[in-house]
């Protein structure tokens, strides 16, 4: 009885490290698990998991280059980051809650939706001109670098962008473009 009350105690606390976001990122990097789950801290990855699940929660696992890995990488998972999502796409409430205004949502999209067409990467003044058709300048070179200091997107030394690792684990790339692409009649089709 010992044993699961300490395993309990230091899933909560693992619980706590993964829902408060702490410096730009979300969630907990490996290493940070293994110190207060003990070096076995794989075997309670699945635990974490099964217990999200019940919440419509789901525990992603990330590297250091932004690809998606499973526990059975565990050379990995010490530098990898782990961090929680939602199971489902977020309801209009959740959106309005994530700190993003609706416009910050379409800026972000069509700052996605650009950079995926164009092979994934793209010159930030190509980005930024798309954007100033519809929004003003300070609001594309505000959103821009939060965008980037949330890691949705990846800007090197010569200012082209990239899909950022919190996108490819948040952001269903595909189903994004299908729904930008998709006549207005078919998303509401979709959605009943």
């Amino acid at each position: 009885m010992l044993e699961e009350a300490d395993v309990r105690r230091k899933l909560k606390r693992a619980y706590q490290m993964l829902l408060f976001q702490r410096y730009k990122a979300p969630g907990v990097k490996g290493w940070e698990l293994k110190r207060v789950l003990g070096k076995d801290y794989v075997k309670m990855i699945p635990i974490l998991r099964e217990d999200l699940e019940k919440m419509g929660l789901d525990l992603k696992i990330i590297s250091e280059r932004g690809e998606n890995i499973d526990e059975s990488s565990i050379e990995d998972l010490d530098k990898a980051r782990f961090f929680i999502i939602f199971k489902e796409p977020p309801t209009q409430t959740e959106i309005e809650a994530s700190g993003f205004r609706i416009d910050d949502l379409a800026c972000l999209a069509a700052s996605l939706a650009y950079i995926i067409t164009h092979k994934g990467k793209s010159p930030r003044k190509d980005v930024e001109q798309l954007l100033k058709e519809k929004f003003p300048q300070w609001k594309v070179d505000l959103n821009l670098d939060r965008f980037i200091q949330k890691g949705y997107l990846l800007q090197d030394k010569d200012d082209i962008l990239y899909i950022g690792w919190r996108t490819r684990a948040e952001i269903d790339q595909k189903t994004l473009l299908s729904l930008l692409l998709a006549s207005p009649t078919s998303i509401n089709q979709d959605m009943k």
